[in-house]
């Protein structure tokens, strides 16, 4: 009985750190095949490969693990993405995107609880935002539209499903409009802050949204905890809070230098 407890430990530790492995791997390898090759390509296929149990499933599941997976797949193709307008030559951004992608694979994606929720999807916010934006840059508005609304849709739904909310379905699709209403109005006038040679952009629009999806989940959570004695002073502090911080990054942020 030992020996057989511990053969089954030993092949835990294997299995773990095989899955550790993989996950390292596959942080490090997306971004820099994507430098090496100077396409997006390779690095999206590895991410969609990484998923490949979200697709090995019956068609009539096949949406239901596609929507379950969203934020996951947001965060790794936007990483993707943001490694390829950042560059052929190896940067620093490059680094950091690979590093950060390892930490969310091995330490943030894991947790299920409703702060990691939150904080994964608010992760996914920002940088699926930053990606539709950059990319966007050179397309039509459409697209950034479109990708604002199925980032929103995917955030929102992601912090509901673990809060156990029983139908979403509105809030969810309300969160997406919302965020393509506020792409489309941010979109004429895109803002992206520079920090040297570093590599790294971020759009003026990302933080918005990301802003605003901390604000509009703590709302949520506020409407439904109070129900019928809800008052509006119980989100008070987190919407003037909101508010004044996307006032002082639209009105003294917005320096036309950055404007692509």
């Amino acid at each position: 009985m030992a020996d057989y407890v511990l053969a089954r430990k030993s092949r835990n530790i294997a299995s773990n750190m095989v899955h550790i492995f993989l996950n390292i791997l596959l942080g490090i390898g997306s971004v820099f095949v994507t430098v090496l090759s100077v396409s997006p390509v390779p690095g999206l296929i590895l991410v969609l490969l990484s998923k490949w149990r979200v697709f090995a499933v019956r068609g009539r599941y096949l949406w239901l693990n596609i929507k379950s997976n969203l934020v996951d797949m947001i965060v790794g193709m936007s990483v993707v993405i943001l490694t390829y307008y950042a560059g052929s030559a190896i940067l620093p951004i490059d680094f950091i995107l690979a590093g950060f992608y390892c930490v969310w694979l091995l330490f943030i994606k894991p947790v299920s609880s409703e702060k990691a929720a939150l904080a994964q999807s608010l992760i996914a916010v920002f940088l699926g935002i930053s990606a539709a934006a950059i990319m966007s840059a050179s397309l039509n508005s459409i697209v950034l539209v479109l990708l604002a609304f199925l980032i929103g849709y995917a955030a929102s739904r992601h912090i509901l499903v673990q809060s156990n909310d029983k139908d979403f379905t509105l809030t969810t699709l309300v969160c997406g409009l919302v965020f393509s209403e506020i792409a489309w109005l941010c979109q004429t006038w895109s803002i992206i802050y520079t920090f040297g040679a570093t590599g790294i952009r971020i759009p003026q629009i990302a933080i918005i949204l990301t802003i605003f999806a901390f604000v509009y989940n703590y709302a949520r959570q506020a409407i439904i905890k109070y129900q019928d004695d809800f008052r509006f002073k119980h989100i008070l502090g987190p919407v003037v809070f909101g508010i004044v911080l996307i006032g002082i990054i639209v009105l003294w942020f917005s320096n036309p230098i950055f404007n692509i």
